[in-house]
């Protein structure tokens, strides 16, 4: 491995681990009789999941928003991270075609700080409130020096949990509908979300060492900043789009593990593949911080979304309706590419190296 990359980053492992660790999670499936409570979805790698209580179908997902609360901590901006909190959760509710509505969160400090705790929660609440979603509460734990951070002030971690329903009418999206000739769309994302900072704070510090945030990015915008940028939350617009009865038969949330392997998650219950021949270009800053840590192509379309912040898969015929409404929300689409076949995706990368990426179906 380069030099460059070496940040302490191992995706397989972490594929592996997710893995074992799904597998301990199914065998209790057998724990709940069928209508109390017990999941519906034993597909390995879904967004979420779903529980059957007593004939109501309640979606649920937990994620957190990992090392991108450093970039609060050196900013002193605290109130974007709701945005990512929301999106981490409710995105991937969306990715199954559900509707969160409630969210609640877990945070973890080392001190309290209630200048910051306010800001935070402001942020949640406006977050919330373009989701449409209630946050019902939560928790709020002191754990001393076992959370650690940048800065003097409060350091912290950061989950929740989202739970959901499934919109009147409609179906689960579990990606076995999916044929060839559908066509793929892509949802544009802001920024990085909340994936991928380990490596992104590893090349800031080697390239202006550690106080990085501070260096000017562009304009007015510092490096800090501009990485800061909160995440584009999709969830409502899935649900219109849904309740508008646009047909979908597919979705990707792009987080960690980038395009390739977050498409193949809705693709395997199919077996057919997709050509990818026209994503989203990376942001800028995307491309600048793969050219400063000289980042491989396929190392970067692996860990970051590259523009790319949701893949729907949806009929031709369709699209027109899809694109019409995301211009309601202001949410640039474009039409990526097909499903084939073969069963593997075939990417177009545009990144600074662009090159042809494969990744066959698992």
């Amino acid at each position: 491995m380069a030099e460059s990359i070496k940040s302490g980053i191992d995706i397989d492992l972490g594929n592996q681990c997710s893995r074992t660790a799904y597998s301990w999670a199914k065998k209790s499936f057998i724990h709940r009789v069928p209508g109390s409570g017990n999941p519906l979805m034993a597909v390995d790698g879904v967004f979420s999941n779903v529980m059957d209580y007593r004939g109501v179908k309640v979606g649920i997902s937990s994620d957190g928003i990992g090392t991108k609360i450093e970039l609060a901590e050196r900013t002193g901006i605290y109130d974007t991270l709701g945005f990512d909190l929301v999106a981490m959760t409710a995105d991937d509710l969306a990715a199954n075609g559900i509707e969160a509505v409630n969210l609640s969160n877990i945070l973890d400090v080392d001190h309290l700080d209630h200048e910051i705790v306010d800001d935070l929660m402001r942020g949640l609440y406006d977050a919330a409130k373009i989701a449409r979603i209630t946050v019902t509460g939560g928790e709020i734990a002191e754990l001393g020096n076992r959370i650690g951070g940048y800065g003097d002030r409060m350091h912290f971690n950061w989950c929740s949990t989202a739970t959901g329903l499934i919109p009147e009418g409609a179906e689960l999206i579990d990606g076995s509908n999916i044929r060839p000739g559908q066509i793929v769309v892509s949802l544009a994302s802001r920024g990085f979300r909340s994936n991928g900072f380990s490596l992104i704070r590893h090349v800031m510090h080697k390239t202006f060492g550690p106080e990085w945030h501070l260096q000017p990015y562009s304009g007015q915008q510092s490096w800090g900043e501009v990485l800061l940028t909160p995440s584009r939350i999709f969830a409502p617009l899935i649900t219109d789009l849904i309740t508008a009865r646009i047909p979908l038969y597919g979705i990707a949330h792009i987080t960690g593990g980038g395009v390739g392997e977050n498409f193949t998650r809705v693709l395997k219950s199919s077996g057919y593949g997709a050509e990818l021949n026209r994503l989203f270009d990376p942001h800028p800053v995307m491309k600048k911080i793969e050219e400063l840590g000289t980042v491989p192509e396929d190392m970067a379309y692996r860990l970051w979304n590259m523009g790319n912040g949701m893949l729907l898969v949806t009929d031709e015929h369709a699209y027109s309706a899809l694109n019409e409404l995301a211009g309601k929300y202001e949410y640039p689409v474009q039409q990526a590419g097909y499903i084939v076949s073969e069963p593997r995706i075939r990417i177009v990368s545009r990144g600074n190296d662009p090159q042809q990426l494969e990744y066959p179906l698992r």
